[in-house]
């Protein structure tokens, strides 16, 4: 066992991991990027996936996957952010909401996305030891992250959904920090969509000749 692995304190009578508090820390400070739409998000989010993964794996299989998940769509934003999405008036992201089109594509996605991989987890029950919740983990947060990469407001909506069954999921498994972190979560994604709720409505959206679709 390393040290992040070992336990750091105690909190209200819950056992704080070392990997699970820094990965989380590292979280949050993602998601305040996030919210200032600064590229650096994708990296800090990177970062945060690698420590979580460590913290997860073996244990919670569907919450280890979404931490791979987190790191490969990290670099597909980081890509995203940087050479293919438009920038608002103040050179940075520009936000906007999804097409109805769009809205249907995802949901559609995160429908047949969750039932194929709870399938896969009940198939071969080693992968995770709550086939349901942890498929709705794994593909929303494919979900949510393909968002913010293309900078949907819906991207807040979708991270909302995930945490209402990600909390709850940390706590009962022992990563109390995770949960505790969550609903700090809960508030920053709350600030973050009326922000850029509100963007929406200022940032023009320029196509980019050879932007991605």
């Amino acid at each position: 066992m390393n040290w992040l692995d070992s336990e750091a304190f105690v909190l209200f009578g819950q056992h704080i991991i070392w990997s699970d508090m820094v990965g989380n820390i590292l979280g949050l400070t993602a998601l305040a990027l996030g919210f200032r739409r600064s590229l650096w998000t994708w990296p800090v989010q990177f970062l945060s996936g690698l420590v979580l993964f460590g913290a997860f794996y073996g244990h919670l299989t569907g919450s280890a996957g979404k931490q791979v998940v987190v790191m490969a769509v990290a670099l597909y934003g980081w890509w995203q952010w940087q050479r293919g999405t438009a920038r608002a008036a103040d050179g940075k992201v520009a936000v906007r909401f999804a097409t109805w089109t769009e809205r249907a594509a995802m949901a559609a996605a995160a429908a047949a996305g969750t039932v194929a991989v709870a399938l896969l987890f009940k198939a071969y029950p080693s992968l995770s030891w709550d086939a349901w919740p942890d498929a709705y983990i794994f593909v929303g947060t494919v979900v949510a992250m393909y968002a913010q990469a293309r900078g949907m407001v819906e991207f807040w909506f979708a991270w909302l959904l995930v945490d209402l069954v990600g909390v709850p999921l940390n706590f009962a498994n022992g990563y109390a920090f995770s949960g505790f972190v969550y609903v700090i979560y809960g508030a920053l994604v709350l600030w973050g969509m009326r922000d850029w709720w509100l963007r929406s409505r200022r940032d023009s959206r320029p196509v980019l000749e050879g932007a991605p679709a």
